[in-house]
């Protein structure tokens, strides 16, 4: 064999060990709203430009997502620090985002879950008012919000039915700023109704994710957590750990990834969708091209 044919023969074998070698697909979850959808939907479009076989199960649940994980029927996802560290671990002192990050990542390999780089994206949860609704102008921090039900005050307040139960939640929050919502004044929706709800003056506050362009397309106002009551929900990819191991370049490839993303980059897709009701796979694909992820 001549030198040239060894080299091209040696570079031909060499790129067949870095592709892909699966017994099944990768089964990529998501949950229930827009970040999600979008999250799966990039990381599905990506995976399969890189030569994976991958098949997307999104629309889920958390904790319904998070027990698939774990029992192997999904492999891989993007889960947040603050839910994995108070909703699944039961972690109740309060953790920087580094150490949230650290904990979470130590206790999840015990079961078998890797968590890969974090992005800077910190999607916690928020709680929002119209920036231009008088009956709410006083209303700037959590603890102004806790008063105003405390003096039973007729405040309406639109949430979805996870948060209503989860200890990063309402129930959580109501503890730590001493307040209740009575029945009355508790709107139970789908986590993406609460923003037209209060766009529309249906309730005079709403549950919102701190990086849903609707925030800002809708002109909410935040209420600052002034006693930081919500964990850092950084975004990371999570990966079954002997599905690593059995797909390493997979780290590569969603380490890159989760580099792209940040507090703007996602607000900015995240309105795509539900402002500019572009469809999902249109933004995904948008997304990797602009980052030359394609």
């Amino acid at each position: 064999m001549k030198p040239s044919s060894r080299i091209f023969a040696l570079a031909a074998l060499a790129a067949l060990w870095a592709m892909p070698v699966q017994a099944k697909p990768l089964v990529v979850g998501g949950k229930n709203f827009t970040e999600q959808l979008l999250l799966a939907e990039v990381t599905t479009q990506l995976l399969k430009k890189k030569g994976f076989e991958v098949e997307k199960r999104d629309g889920l649940g958390s904790q319904v997502l998070r027990d698939a994980q774990v029992n192997g029927q999904v492999d891989l996802y993007w889960e947040y620090t603050g839910t994995s560290l108070v909703t699944y671990n039961k972690v109740k002192e309060r953790l920087s985002a580094k150490d949230t990050y650290d904990r979470v990542k130590e206790l999840d390999a015990k079961i078998g879950i890797t968590w890969l780089q974090p992005s800077t994206a910190n999607n916690t949860y928020a709680l929002a008012v119209r920036s231009d609704d008088a009956k709410t102008a006083g209303i700037k921090t959590l603890s102004d919000l806790a008063g105003a039900f405390n003096a039973k005050k007729p405040v309406s307040i639109a949430v979805d039915a996870e948060f209503s139960g989860r200890p990063d939640g309402l129930p959580g929050l109501q503890s730590t700023y001493g307040f209740r919502v009575g029945r009355a004044n508790l709107r139970s929706m789908d986590s993406g109704l609460t923003y037209p709800a209060l766009r529309d003056g249906q309730v005079d506050v709403a549950l919102v994710f701190a990086t849903d362009g609707r925030i800002q397309a809708f002109n909410f106002r935040v209420l600052g957590d002034d006693k930081e009551f919500f964990p850092n929900y950084a975004a990371v990819p999570v990966v079954r750990t002997e599905v690593l191991k059995a797909n390493p370049a997979l780290e590569e490839a969603l380490n890159t990834l989760s580099g792209k993303l940040s507090d703007p980059v996602l607000q900015k897709l995240n309105a795509k969708v539900d402002v500019d009701k572009t469809p999902i796979e249109e933004v995904a694909r948008q997304f990797l091209s602009e980052n030359g992820l394609n």
